[in-house]
C-alpha cells in the first residue's frame, strides 16, 4: 500500500505544478504561494478536528524551523514553476534528496564513503547538464533558485524527519507548516500589488490547496505503511509525469541534456537513498 499512496502523492504534486503554471497568467508566485498555504490550512484544520489530535505541540521550535525552509523553498519552486519548463522545475525543487543525504551524514556526524560520494557526484553532473540549456536562454537566475529551492527543500525534509521521531502527527506538522506558509506569504503579498479573484477563479485556487495537502499527506502515509527504499525511489515518478504534463499541455521539448541531466538526477536520488544512514535505520 506504501507504494500506491506515494504513487498517488506523485500525481497530486505533478498536477499541483500544472494548475501553478495556469493560474500563473493571472496572480503572481507570491499570491500562488498564499493561496496554496491558506486553502492548505483549512483543509489541513478539518483533518485535525475530525481525527480529534490537538493543535497544542511541545515542538514548537521545529515546527517553526520546518516552516521557515520550507515556505522559502516553496516560493522559489512556486517561481520557477512560472517561468521554467515544468519537468525542470520539479527536477531542480528534487535534488532536495541530494542535499537531504548530505544532511543527514553531517548531523550524524557520519563519513562520505566512496559510494555515497559518488552517487552525490552524479547528482550534481545532473544539475549541470539540466542547468546548462537554461543558461543558453538566460534563465541562469531562475535555475539556480530552483537549486536553492531543492537545497532549502532538503532542509525542510531533514526537520520532517525529526519531527517524525519526536512523534509529532502527521497531519499537525501539515497543518503548522500552512500556518506559518499562509503568516508569511500574506505578509509577503502585501508588499505588491494584489490581483482580484472572481467567483470563477476559485476553483482552481483551492484545487492547488487542495492537491498540495493531500499529496502531503499520502507522502506521509506511504513513508509509514511502505518499505522506505521502495516509497523514496517511487517519489521520482513525479518528475515522469510532471514532464508528461508538460509535453501534453505545453509542448515542452527539452534538449538531450536536460533529460540526461533528469535522469542522473533521479539515479543519484534513489542511490542516496539506499547509500544515507538514516534510510537504512528507518527501514529496518
Amino acid at each position: 500500500m506504501g507504494a500506491l499512496w506515494m504513487l498517488v502523492a506523485a500525481i497530486l504534486f505533478a498536477g499541483m505544478g500544472v494548475l501553478i503554471k495556469y493560474a500563473a497568467a493571472d496572480y503572481s508566485s507570491n499570491e500562488l504561494v498564499f493561496y496554496r498555504s491558506f486553502f492548505g490550512l483549512m483543509i489541513s484544520y478539518v483533518l485535525l478536528h475530525r481525527a480529534h489530535i490537538p493543535l497544542r505541540t511541545p515542538h514548537w521550535r521545529s515546527h517553526l524551523w520546518r516552516g521557515l525552509s520550507g515556505t522559502v523553498a516553496m516560493m522559489l519552486f512556486f517561481y520557477c514553476l512560472t517561468v521554467l519548463p515544468l519537468a525542470t522545475a520539479v527536477t531542480l525543487n528534487y535534488t532536495s534528496s541530494l542535499f537531504l543525504s548530505v544532511f543527514t551524514v553531517w548531523v550524524l556526524k557520519d563519513k562520505f564513503h566512496l559510494p555515497l560520494s559518488t552517487a552525490l557526484a552524479v547528482g550534481f553532473l545532473g544539475v549541470m547538464l539540466l542547468l546548462h540549456p537554461t543558461l543558453e536562454h538566460d534563465q541562469l537566475l531562475p535555475g539556480l533558485l530552483g537549486l536553492i529551492s531543492g537545497l532549502l527543500a532538503g532542509v525542510a525534509l531533514l526537520n520532517v524527519r525529526q519531527l517524525g521521531l519526536l512523534g509529532e502527527s502527521g497531519i499537525r506538522v501539515v497543518f503548522y507548516f500552512n500556518l506559518f506558509a499562509t503568516l508569511a506569504s500574506g505578509a509577503w503579498m502585501l508588499q505588491d500589488n494584489l490581483h482580484a479573484v472572481p467567483l470563477s477563479n476559485m476553483p482552481i485556487l483551492v484545487a492547488i490547496g487542495a492537491s498540495a495537502t493531500f499529496a502531503q499527506l499520502a507522502m506521509t502515509r506511504a513513508y509509514r505503511t511502505g518499505h522506505t527504499l521502495v516509497v523514496g525511489s517511487l517519489a521520482y515518478s513525479t518528475i515522469v509525469f510532471s514532464s508528461l504534463f508538460g509535453m501534453l499541455l505545453w509542448h515542452e521539448h527539452l534538449p538531450l541534456n536536460s533529460w540526461l541531466g533528469m535522469a542522473c538526477i533521479v539515479a543519484s536520488g534513489m542511490l542516496s537513498l539506499r547509500l544515507t544512514p538514516t534510510h537504512q535505520e528507518r527501514s529496518k
